[in-house]
C-alpha cells in the first residue's frame, strides 16, 4: 500500500466513489446527496491549499482517502483541525484507515497544529474503535443535531492533542501543509 498526496484532477473521480456508499446507504456521513467528480476535485483543491489530504493506492488502485479541514473560522481555533478518513468496503479492516491516519496526524503535527477533532455520527464502532486505538478521547455528543434516513442523528465528537501546549507565550503560527516527501 502506497499513502500519496492526493491530486485533484487525478483522484478526484476515486475518493467520489468511496464516498458515494458513506452517502447513499449509511448515516456515517450527514451528507444527502453524493458530491460529483467535480464538487470532489473542487473540495481537493480547496481543502488542500491549508490541510494534508492524502490517499491510500494498493496496485495503482485508490482504496481509501483522509483529509483534515478547518475546525471552525474563528482565528484562534487556527491551531485545530476536523480530520476524517473513508475506505472502500471491499477494504476495510485491512489497515488502509490506520496507515492514512498514521500518515495525516503526523503531517498536522509537523505543520504545527495541535488539536485533530473528529465527529462521528453514532452509532459507528468502526470509527469510534479506529479514534479510539490513535488517543483520540471523546469530549461531547451533539444530540440529534442531523435529519437523515427518517430519523435524527446524534454526531460525537472526539479529539487528539497532536502537540503539547507551552505555558511561555503564543504557539507558534501553524505552517503550510507538510509534505510526505519532505523532511
Amino acid at each position: 500500500m502506497l499513502i500519496r498526496h492526493a491530486v485533484a484532477a487525478l483522484d478526484a473521480s476515486a475518493c467520489a466513489a468511496i464516498y458515494r456508499p458513506f452517502v447513499e446507504f449509511s448515516v456515517a456521513s450527514l451528507e444527502e446527496r453524493p458530491p460529483t467528480e467535480n464538487e470532489f476535485a473542487s473540495r481537493i483543491e480547496r481543502i488542500s491549499r491549508r490541510y494534508p489530504w492524502l490517499v491510500a493506492t494498493l496496485d495503482g488502485e485508490v482504496i481509501g482517502y483522509a483529509y483534515a479541514s478547518e475546525h471552525r473560522e474563528r482565528a484562534a481555533y487556527r491551531w485545530a483541525a476536523d480530520v476524517a478518513v473513508y475506505v472502500a468496503g471491499t477494504h476495510h479492516r485491512r489497515g488502509a484507515g490506520r496507515a492514512l491516519y498514521d500518515a495525516l496526524l503526523a503531517l498536522l503535527r509537523r505543520q504545527g497544529l495541535h488539536i485533530a477533532c473528529a465527529g462521528i455520527t453514532l452509532p459507528n464502532e468502526a470509527s469510534v474503535a479506529l479514534h479510539q486505538a490513535f488517543g483520540f478521547t471523546a469530549v461531547g455528543i451533539y444530540r440529534r443535531i442531523g435529519w437523515k434516513a427518517g430519523a435524527w442523528r446524534d454526531v460525537g465528537w472526539w479529539e487528539l492533542e497532536l502537540l503539547e501546549p507551552t505555558s511561555d507565550g503564543p504557539p507558534a503560527e501553524p505552517g503550510p501543509p507538510a509534505r510526505l516527501d519532505a523532511t
